[in-house]
């Protein structure tokens, strides 16, 4: 993300002090931890200033959405949720919409498939976007993934409480990869990202699985 950036001419800045937005803790019903957690994030952002792009769209989901629910009943810290809120983007929707992007002059000498992420598809109504950033890869050769829409069965702490079924969807999502022929899996959220990767590597399969801020970065050196 950081070398797109630079590349366009933008400055980037990370803020060391923050940490998980809290999603984790707000998805098994641990309010009180996440409320703690969001409001550490919101003191460290309003330091700063300028956009808040994500590489997740469940992290910029949960702010976004899930902190305005935190605070509902607190009116002082619902304001600063949802001033911090204006300011949070998904990285593919930051270039798409924001920026008006659709080519960042990348180059994957490949195949590639696209699994759209539950939160960044169902929750932030964003598929368009990485979509059409794909489809202008030079020397990309897209194709469908079968049942794509489904989930790759991490689902956050789903996997934790459910992981006799998050390993089922696991192995449907491998087979569904297998299906589509291409060697790469592009996705658009760490935590899929994590998941399918470790599924690929602990089933020995030659695929792989890789964030699209990684394709969109290659310029034609080694993938």
């Amino acid at each position: 993300m950081v070398d797109i950036f630079h590349r366009l001419g933008i400055a980037v800045d990370f803020v060391p002090d923050q940490t998980c937005c809290g999603q984790p803790n707000f998805n098994a019903g641990l309010r009180t931890e996440a409320r703690a957690i969001a409001q550490h994030t919101i003191r460290v952002f309003e330091k700063t200033t300028g956009d808040i792009v994500m590489p997740s769209g469940s992290c910029a989901h949960m702010i976004k959405h899930n902190y305005p629910e935190l605070f509902a009943d607190d009116p002082a810290w619902l304001a600063r949720a949802q001033d911090l809120g204006k300011r949070v983007f998904e990285f593919t929707e930051y270039l798409v919409d924001y920026l008006g992007i659709i080519d960042v002059g990348a180059q994957w000498n490949g195949t590639l498939t696209y699994h759209p992420s539950c939160h960044i598809s169902r929750g932030m109504h964003i598929d368009r976007q990485p979509r059409a950033l794909l489809a202008n890869v030079r020397g990309a050769r897209i194709v469908d993934l079968p049942h794509a829409e489904e989930c790759c069965g991490f689902g956050g702490i789903f996997s934790i409480e459910h992981p006799e079924l998050s390993a089922e969807w696991l192995k449907r999502k491998v087979s569904n990869l297998e299906m589509s022929g291409a060697p790469t899996l592009v996705v658009a959220e760490a935590g899929c990202l994590m998941h399918l990767a470790g599924g690929l590597h602990r089933q020995k399969k030659q695929q792989r699985v890789i964030h699209i801020a990684e394709v969109l970065a290659n310029r034609g050196g080694k993938q």
